[in-house]
């Protein structure tokens, strides 16, 4: 059985396909690395998109040694050791570093240093944002570039290649199969091909069904329906339909979706359509997130049922939502004042609450910002009365 990811991976930027926007003549990091002047990288993205094959090109464009590492495992002594080995030489070596989002902070220590006299050039790779969970040292040093989910037509050109390769065929199902079930995940796409080579050289779609009967990732194996389908759950939710909450829900289980992309959404749209008006939606909805994770079909499909249900009966308030816009579109317009000094690290002049039975009148901005409005919906109508009896300055908190 041929490795097909082996096979297939490109080995030069045209090769590569999906990430135009990266890989294409005129793309800044391609241009960068034909200059020979890349800086350290990040690149974040769903797996299967072209990552690691990318730090590969990178690496062979610059003519660099390359060595790959992955965080969960590195230890920094292997680390030490390259730095040491490339120490006053004339080229330096690339260090891949996968899941760098789990590094640790010693292991970003270690980095730094050679990061900042550029003595070797690092680049990593994460499913998730790394940005996030590196220091603000790194992240200063570094570019950051985001991957896409390989297109459709990017994957059958692959698929096309592949095929070709092996000298097989594919029945049309199962070739819509193949594209639609890896959600954007060409490595995923081509290992179940290779798996159902061995099996049959005319692929057929029962065979793929008997291998992988979900969709791997966040993608539905009916064309065209899937950001629909859930778009349309969504909505559903949001109407307060909960026929038609679940009817769609039954339809992207039915088409494979994974029960924990279905959850993530609802977790989603617990805050930014439940949000106040119950906020105990988003509690229902993290642990469904954790118990279909934990379970997986078929009886994840009640726990998710549950949840839609629950959802649509439950008072609605987008509150935290729009207040969250509002706050960073003032931010990114330039409205950043002074922090009070009663409130900074000093506490110069802070009062206690708790010390004043739980309230006390006190500046917490040096100039009135006004963003969050409580609506009288649900539990967020008793949060806003709330509020405003505490500021009233006849009220008391035992009223």
């Amino acid at each position: 059985m041929a490795d097909l990811t082996h096979l297939l991976r490109p080995t030069d930027f045209d090769s590569v396909l999906g990430q135009e926007k990266l890989c294409s003549t005129n793309a800044p990091l391609r241009r960068l690395c034909e200059e020979g002047k890349l800086g350290h990288s990040f690149f974040y993205g769903p797996p299967g998109c072209g990552k690691t094959t990318i730090a590969r090109v990178i690496a062979k464009v610059m003519d660099l040694p390359f060595y790959e590492f992955n965080a969960t495992s590195l230890k920094v002594e292997q680390l030490r050791k390259i730095f040491e080995q490339y120490t006053n030489a004339l080229q330096k070596p690339l260090i891949f570093i996968d899941e760098v989002h789990r590094l640790a902070k010693n292991q970003q220590e270690v980095l730094l240093p050679v990061m900042e006299n550029n003595s070797v050039l690092v680049i990593g790779a994460s499913t998730e944002n790394p940005f996030f969970s590196l220091t603000a040292a790194m992240r200063s040093r570094s570019l950051l570039f985001e991957l896409k989910p390989i297109s459709i037509e990017a994957l059958n050109t692959l698929l096309d290649k592949a095929l070709a390769s092996e000298n097989l065929s594919v029945k049309e199902d199962a070739r819509e199969y193949l594209l639609r079930s890896c959600g954007g995940d060409a490595r995923g796409m081509l290992k179940l091909l290779e798996f159902a080579s061995v099996l049959e050289t005319n692929i057929s779609l029962e065979m793929l069904h008997s291998l992988r009967p979900n969709a791997q990732s966040g993608g539905s194996s009916e064309a065209g329906v899937h950001y629909d389908l859930a778009s349309a759950m969504i909505k559903s939710i949001r109407g307060s339909d909960p026929d038609a909450a679940i009817y769609y829900l039954a339809r992207l289980i039915e088409g494979g979706e994974p029960p924990e992309f279905i959850a993530r959404r609802l977790v989603i749209l617990a805050s930014e359509d439940v949000g106040n008006a119950n906020p105990q939606a988003l509690t229902l909805c993290t642990s469904t997130m954790t118990s279909v994770k934990m379970i997986g079909y078929p009886e994840s499909r009640i726990i998710l049922a549950q949840a839609v249900i629950y959802l649509c009966a439950s008072p609605k308030s987008n509150s935290a939502y729009m207040a969250i816009n509002a706050a960073q579109q003032a931010v990114r317009s330039g409205t950043l004042i002074d922090i009070p000094k009663n409130i900074q690290q000093q506490n110069e002049g802070y009062l206690y609450p708790h010390d004043f039975g739980g309230w006390v009148e006190q500046d917490y901005l040096t100039q009135p910002l006004h963003f969050v409005d409580f609506k009288a919906i649900g539990y967020e109508k008793k949060m806003g009365e709330w509020l405003e009896m505490i500021r009233d300055t006849n009220g008391s908190l035992s009223n």
